[in-house]
């Protein structure tokens, strides 16, 4: 299975994706450098990706930043150890407390392996994910893509990459979560990639960073 691990590997796809839909050669150059964007795999990632949903960037890392220091090293048993106050304190939503609980506890009790998630399949993988409660396609899709490494995941249901996908190609309107998924298709195996280079495009056409802070 292709892995993204190194800038080499963001090239290598940027040059797949433009030979197989030239519409992304404008793109290419409009977004400048496109980030490797890798984190280390394990639970302090996923829990950054957690603490990113549906919140602005800079809430995200106000509120990871409290969490972190509240619960030093940030590990599955301290988070238990810290219970629901510490959750509180660092300003996560009743959502985000459930969901960093039961992922603390799904590591604990081994019913979820992070280590393995590398080497499945995309499907099987955020599957695995998706099984805990809390944890949706978006919080499996960006994990894999930004700390398992996988190449080809796109996390259609992005509101920043639905607007960098309609105002790049031209759309009429921003498309739906679904019609993006179907669209992403025509950049497999790739499609990690195609998320790095909108998410760089809207970068560039916002003057803010648009990807996650994970």
């Amino acid at each position: 299975m292709q892995r993204i691990e190194t800038p080499n590997d963001i090239a290598l796809g940027l040059d797949a994706l433009v030979a197989r839909d030239p519409r992304l050669a404008p793109v290419r150059v409009a977004a400048g450098d496109v980030p490797l964007r890798r984190s280390p795999p394990g639970f302090a990632s996923l829990a950054s990706v957690i603490v990113a949903q549906q919140v602005s960037r800079a809430s995200a890392e106000a509120m990871l930043a409290r969490l972190c220091r509240l619960v030093d090293p940030l590990t599955p048993a301290r988070l238990l150890a810290a219970g629901e106050a510490a959750l509180v304190e660092a300003g996560l939503s009743r959502a985000k407390q459930r969901a960093l609980s039961a992922l603390a506890a799904a590591l604990v009790d081994r019913s979820l392996d992070l280590e393995h998630l590398d080497t499945q399949p995309p499907e099987e993988a955020v599957a695995a994910l998706t099984a805990v409660p809390g944890i949706g396609p978006w919080t499996a899709e960006v994990y894999l893509l930004v700390a398992a490494g996988h190449a080809d995941i796109f996390p259609a249901g992005d509101v920043a990459l639905r607007g960098a996908v309609a105002h790049a190609l031209a759309l009429e309107e921003r498309p739906s979560a679904e019609s993006l998924a179907r669209m992403a298709e025509s950049w497999r195996p790739w499609r990690s990639v195609a998320a790095r280079l909108f998410w760089a495009y809207w970068r560039e056409l916002r003057g803010r960073e648009a990807a996650p802070a994970a």
